[in-house]
């Protein structure tokens, strides 16, 4: 595949949509194409924020709503005009409905405890949905920022890249990063501001892949880190790094 071909397939890797021999190129020339590397972080901030569109959330009165229709909702069945309805006929009905009312009562009361627990799962996903739009937007202004400069590497220890974004106007920084290594139970994923060989904190990265925002400024960092620490951080590194890349 030439080298034209490969600029034009930034969108589709940021859609996981090539197969393993044509990701495995690009990611090759990812790592030393800055133009594309820019293209796929926009990329994936897009999709990011196509991704944490919110779900609606169950009504909170739903259970109450349902229990208050079963008293007002009529349950007889239409009548036949063209035959009478027996005696016999029309209690074995009536017993048939009122086994599908108390199917449905039920069901109801089912639904109700459903609904109650979607609730409280909806306003758990509306957090995150919130977080997550709060940072895509940090992201996207990022990316567009008139300063707006990027450097890539590989991962250690996997076929991935890793293109961090900086700009010193707005004293931020952002990674996006595909391939790293999967973690043993435990541990997680950590980044870290390199100020001239001293690593500082900057936040837990909450997947392996896609764009995350370091926390706190650049300051005069010289470039970022990557480390597997254990899970809920550290204070400092305390093995090598899987992502190493300056600011560059």
């Amino acid at each position: 595949m030439s080298t034209a071909d490969l600029h034009t397939l930034t969108g589709a890797y940021a859609a996981h949509a090539l197969d393993l021999d044509e990701r495995e190129e690009f990611e090759r020339h990812l790592a030393h194409c800055p133009a594309c590397a820019l293209e796929v972080a926009e990329f994936s901030a897009t999709l990011a924020r196509l991704g944490s569109a919110q779900a609606m959330p169950v009504p909170r009165d739903f259970k109450q709503r349902v229990m208050a229709s079963l008293d007002t909702t009529r349950q007889e069945p239409p009548r036949s005009r063209q035959q009478p309805v027996g005696r016999r006929g029309g209690q074995r009905r009536r017993a048939v409905y009122r086994l599908a009312l108390a199917a449905c009562l039920a069901a109801a009361l089912g639904a109700g405890g459903i609904a109650v627990q979607q609730y409280h799962q909806a306003d758990q996903a509306r957090a995150r949905a919130a977080a997550l739009q709060q940072q895509q937007d940090r992201i996207g202004g990022l990316l567009t920022a008139p300063d707006a400069r990027t450097a890539s590497g590989p991962v250690t220890g996997g076929s991935g890249v890793a293109t961090v974004v900086w700009s010193r106007n707005q004293d931020t920084a952002g990674l996006l990063v595909s391939g790293l290594p999967e973690l043993k139970t435990g541990t997680t994923y950590e980044l870290w501001f390199n100020d001239g060989g001293t690593m500082r904190p900057a936040g837990l990265m909450q997947s392996a892949s896609g764009a995350t925002l370091l926390t706190g400024p650049v300051n005069g960092a010289t470039g970022i880190g990557v480390t597997v620490e254990p899970a809920g951080g550290s204070a400092q590194p305390t093995g090598a790094p899987v992502v190493l890349l300056p600011f560059a």
